[in-house]
């Protein structure tokens, strides 16, 4: 019981510290003059693409961190992360092409609340996931390492040579990743 509690704590700590970096990321590129390495980590235009970005890289730093506390008690730990992480991710797009697409351009303020609301379905997915101990077993486990360093690769990978794919076009300049 008090592993499970201390968990909660952990992920509420998680939801809070992602959304504060993820805000903090948003800007970071350009409070740096366009800092070619900063853009590695924070977003650089706006795309959906990198606002997944700004969701994923707080939460995979803050996964790491956690796994040195719960590797033990779970068992199931890194592939639940990846799956708790992929299903924020995708309701990034999901939610704001689905606006998008009813009303047009979503105001700003929307789109922090899409932001939000991803963080929360990650960390509430990987709370339920964690406690009902699923995806248990070594090959699950080690899945879920691999697809969590591929998609912080693809982050950085992406953000110097995006595809020409709308996920990754602004929309407001119509460019695609590091603005010229």
């Amino acid at each position: 019981m008090a592993v499970r509690k201390n968990l909660r704590r952990w992920e509420i700590l998680g939801f809070v510290f992602v959304g504060a970096m993820g805000v903090l990321l948003h800007f970071l590129f350009n409070w740096t003059g366009g800092n070619t390495l900063v853009a590695a980590f924070a977003g650089v235009n706006q795309s959906t693409w990198e606002h997944m970005k700004l969701l994923f890289i707080p939460y995979f730093v803050f996964t790491m961190v956690q796994f040195t506390v719960f590797a033990e008690p779970y068992r199931n730990f890194f592939a639940v992360k990846a799956a708790a992480g992929l299903a924020g991710l995708l309701l990034i797009p999901l939610l704001y092409y689905t606006v998008a697409g009813m009303f047009g351009a979503p105001p700003s303020w929307l789109n922090i609340a899409i932001f939000f609301i991803a963080d929360a379905a990650t960390y509430l997915v990987s709370y339920l996931l964690l406690n009902a101990f699923a995806l248990r077993g070594g090959v699950w486990q080690l899945a879920g390492f691999a697809l969590l360093w591929a998609l912080m690769f693809a982050f950085i990978f992406f953000t110097y040579r995006p595809p020409q794919l709308p996920l990754f076009r602004d929309p407001s300049t119509f460019q695609y990743g590091i603005p010229r």
